[in-house]
């Protein structure tokens, strides 16, 4: 019995986290059926309004959207899987429950599949697979390996100039650039966004408990809502130019990266991670990362 205490007592999961992981996996469900109905939505505002094809969204599709009852629904159901991954980060750490909403892209790809009746190629299977099984490998190193620490002000203030810079980056780029943006450049930028969403929703979160808002618990919020509000309207115009398994597959993986990614560089999570776990930490999300290229490129219902 003590090799057994002894190895318990190495496990990094607080019994908390066991409430977290199922609402993480109820919110992926949610994510899964709201890209679903969303994408109906805007595939059929865009079929009315052709004249601003691969322009990106305007003011007025954006309009159109709110009287498409499969948009509403679907932006209800991610409503509730953002309810649901809040939720999931109270109770548990974000390099945690964050990568599970992978399990999205594999509900997406065949709900798609059969909705569109398309079949998946073996090669859209592989990329799938590729990008589920990166994250999870990832996930599940990081899980035994990184340190959760408190996050300083000085921290802070670093992830929300990269967050500007970001924002900057993002908004110049689609200005410049968006009669000839496809699908993979929104699911990219979005899935960035969303998880500098996910790391200060995190923070926000921790600092209401401790009774902490004061200005820069005000500005991580403020960023938040902006990240948030362009990583949604990247969404959209991503749903208008490619397949929404597509989509899930940027955010399912983009997503979580950035939040881990940060979490190492940043706050030093993996400052005591041994060198093999490094490795794997950069294999794994390579592969991830490569899998979402390869759907891109693959898939038979995207326009690159």
């Amino acid at each position: 019995m003590e090799p057994l205490n002894d190895l318990v007592e190495q496990i990094p999961l607080d019994p908390s986290t066991f409430i977290g992981i199922p609402l993480a996996l109820i919110g992926a469900v949610f994510l899964s059926l709201g890209a679903q109905f969303q994408h109906r939505g805007v595939v059929k505002v865009e079929a009315h309004t052709a004249d601003t094809l691969g322009k990106g969204l305007n003011g007025r599709q954006l309009a159109l959207l709110l009287a498409r009852p499969s948009w509403v629904l679907g932006t209800l159901m991610l409503g509730l899987a953002i309810v649901f991954q809040l939720s999931s980060l109270y109770f548990a750490p974000i390099i945690v429950v964050q990568p599970l909403g992978a399990i999205a892209l594999v509900i997406t790809s065949i709900v798609n599949s059969r909705v569109n009746h398309v079949e998946l190629k073996r090669k859209s299977i592989t990329a799938i697979i590729m990008c589920v099984g990166g994250v999870f490998l990832f996930v599940g190193v990081a899980a035994f390996t990184a340190v959760d620490k408190p996050v300083t002000d000085r921290q802070l203030i670093v992830i929300l100039i990269i967050l500007a810079v970001v924002l900057a980056v993002a908004g110049i780029t689609f200005v410049l650039f968006r009669t000839s943006i496809r699908a993979i450049y929104y699911v990219i930028m979005a899935g960035v966004l969303y998880g500098f969403v996910a790391t200060l929703a995190k923070v926000v979160l921790g600092r209401i408990e401790q009774g902490e808002f004061e200005w820069l618990t005000f500005t991580c919020l403020l960023g938040l809502l902006l990240a948030t509000a362009l990583g949604a309207y990247f969404v959209q115009n991503a749903y208008a130019s490619g397949p929404p398994d597509l989509v899930i597959a940027g955010l399912t993986v983009v997503d979580p990266l950035v939040a881990v990614v940060i979490g190492i560089v940043v706050l030093g999570e993996a400052s005591q991670a041994p060198p093999w776990a490094i490795a794997v930490y950069v294999v794994s999300g390579a592969i991830a990362v490569w899998g979402v290229f390869q759907l891109a490129k693959n898939h038979p219902q995207t326009r690159l």
